[in-house]
């Protein structure tokens, strides 16, 4: 638990400074004068970055452990902070986000293996701890803005970096243990679902299946993280400051959705839980377009404790149909996780240039009917159990 608990605090403090960048946008977009497809390039240049390392550092980490690299990959990050912070022009703030976006790629694989190993068999509440850190450093990344960043301007990102050094002496203390955490997931009895009994075909079916569905959830959540301040301010004529609370609130919201979905899969199985989080969602997100602004909060709130319990499931799920690449597994979908939203994002970012930002909210209410591919999945003992 010491282990997973220092994991989920440098995923915290990794996510915090990811989530800085789309809850800097308002600001970058009145200081640099850039449109929303600028925005989406942005978003889309750092998720590239994030997600371009990651499957083969994992694949490679399968075979030769590198429980360092986490510290290397911060390094990046602390780096691409204090350039974010001083950039003068859109190329250079595009740099920055490309470091860091490099920092996470190299920091998530690693990681999430440790999180797996350190599980002691309980894999959704391992995974849920860890990525429960993850959301609130990503809710926390608007708030900061809001009371920081807003006041103080874009230089303050720099103090950020701080938080990148503390993760280093965590995951340095991390890498320490990986000796004894990997003998007590490899013991007799710790792992009994590891033998893999599914064709190649099926599992590349399932791979397949478990992405189009992540990309379903990405791209409603990608309108979120990077649009909805816009959305607010637009519509409601809410002030940047309010517009981060509310965006804080609902990250906060996502947070809370990964924890339970991690523990509910324990529970009822993996396969029922991806059903209901994408799934799940629709009738509230048909509501969205519609809202008042009480209720636009509310609405966000259920959606996004819902669909965000997902990730957890959908992981495990297909770490249990790869058992043997827990590395390649992590990093691939930390890798969708980051790619799926950036192309998300860019061309959201082009369809609010043209049809407006309300329009795209109603467009993308009809994304959770994806959830009816989850009925194609290979059904796995472990996932139903």
């Amino acid at each position: 638990m010491a282990v997973l608990f220092a994991l989920a605090l440098s995923h915290l403090l990794n996510d915090t400074i990811q989530s800085l960048i789309p809850a800097v946008y308002p600001i970058l977009k009145e200081q640099f004068s850039l449109d929303f497809v600028q925005i989406g390039i942005i978003t889309l240049t750092f998720q590239t970055a994030g997600a371009l390392f990651q499957p083969a550092i994992g694949l490679y980490t399968d075979r030769h452990p590198l429980p360092y690299s986490t510290v290397i990959g911060l390094i990046f990050t602390v780096v691409g902070t204090v350039s974010l912070a001083y950039a003068s022009s859109y190329g250079l703030i595009l740099v920055a986000v490309t470091l860091i976006g490099i920092g996470s790629s190299i920091f998530h694989p690693e990681a999430t293996r440790s999180a797996r190993y350190a599980s002691g068999g309980r894999q959704g509440l391992a995974q849920g701890i860890f990525q429960v850190g993850g959301q609130i450093g990503g809710a926390l990344g608007p708030l900061l803005a809001a009371f920081i960043i807003v006041p103080h301007g874009q230089a303050s990102l720099a103090w950020f970096a701080l938080m990148v050094v503390l993760a280093m002496a965590l995951m340095a203390w991390t890498a320490r243990q990986q000796a004894v955490i990997r003998a007590h997931f490899t013991a007799p009895g710790a792992n009994a679902a590891k033998q893999n009994t599914h064709t190649r075909g099926a599992i590349l079916f399932g791979l397949t299946i478990l992405t189009l569905l992540m990309f379903s959830k990405l791209a409603y959540l990608e309108s979120f993280r990077s649009f909805y301040t816009f959305y607010l301010i637009d519509r409601f004529h809410v002030s940047i400051a309010t517009s981060q609370v509310m965006l804080f609130v609902i990250f906060i919201s996502s947070a809370a959705g990964v924890f339970l979905g991690g523990i509910v899969g324990d529970k009822i199985g993996r396969y029922r839980v991806i059903w209901i989080s994408v799934l799940g969602p629709l009738p509230f997100t048909l509501l969205l377009p519609y809202a008042d602004f009480f209720w636009t909060g509310v609405l966000t709130v259920v959606i996004n404790l819902i669909m965000a319990s997902a990730f957890a499931s959908i992981m495990i799920y297909a770490m249990d149909l790869v058992p043997h690449r827990i590395g390649l597994i992590g990093g691939l979908f930390y890798g969708l996780n980051f790619g799926l939203g950036g192309v998300a994002a860019a061309i959201l970012g082009g369809l609010t240039d043209t049809i407006g930002i309300e329009q795209v909210y109603w467009l993308c209410s009809f994304f959770p009917l994806a959830g009816l591919l989850a009925w194609f999945l290979p059904r796995l003992e472990t996932a139903d159990r």
